[in-house]
């Protein structure tokens, strides 16, 4: 046995990957979430009932973490067109919201 090799024996074993784990910066999880936005309209009904067979999350608790999931740098380079449309969808309804709370109307 030569002396890398017993390096090599003496490193801990990386751990095993869990629900948890990161693939490129982001969690399991929200490769999942990404992936449900990418073809949520496949599912049948509405997404709010799908949301919650998949996720088994409450619609406000799954677009919390979908707006911080948004945010993240990690998930633009996994998925930069779908990230910018859901911000731009983001921004375009928040508009609205502070438009109505002015009673401006926006068409």
């Amino acid at each position: 046995m030569d002396a890398a090799e017993s390096m090599a024996e003496d490193q801990p074993s990386p751990p095993e990957t869990g629900p948890s784990e990161t693939v490129g910066g982001l969690t399991e999880r929200e490769m999942q979430i990404l992936a449900f936005e990418r073809q949520w309209w496949r599912h049948a009904g509405a997404k709010e009932n799908a949301i919650r067979e998949r996720f088994s999350l409450s619609s406000t608790r799954y677009y919390q973490l979908l707006n911080t999931l948004l945010e993240k740098p990690e998930a633009v380079e996994a998925d930069p067109m779908l990230v910018k449309r859901l911000r731009k969808t983001r921004a375009a309804r928040q508009r609205k919201r502070g438009a109505r709370r002015l009673g401006i109307e926006l068409s």
